[in-house]
């Protein structure tokens, strides 16, 4: 994970196990949440288009695509999807936060 995933990821889960009634910083938390789900799902897609190009290519003559690049591509959209989920399942809890906290006030 990157530092600014790493922070994000602490921020969510501090909201989550001590909600505050800071129903701004809550719905600015998930702003950033929903602004790096956007993201990592834009990488996603570039990784996709570059394995599925590079693996049409894989065996043609003269293809300069290797093994270990399309291996490399694997494992990086693997990554990218499980940071991904986890992402999203923490956004999920932290807007039934939001929404009791709103509800409370």
């Amino acid at each position: 994970m990157v530092p600014a995933m790493t922070e994000l990821i602490d921020a969510i889960n501090e909201l989550i196990a001590a909600p505050s009634g800071d129903i701004d910083r809550l719905e600015h938390t998930l702003t950033d949440g929903y602004a790096h789900a956007l993201s990592l799902e834009a990488e996603a897609h570039r990784i996709e288009r570059r394995l599925a190009d590079a693996t049409r290519e894989l065996g043609r003559e003269g293809s300069t695509v290797q093994l270990d690049e399309v291996a490399d591509l694997a494992r990086r959209l693997d990554a990218n999807r499980a940071e991904l989920e986890r992402l999203r399942s923490l956004l999920a809890s932290l807007r039934r936060v939001a929404d009791a906290v709103r509800s409370a006030a």
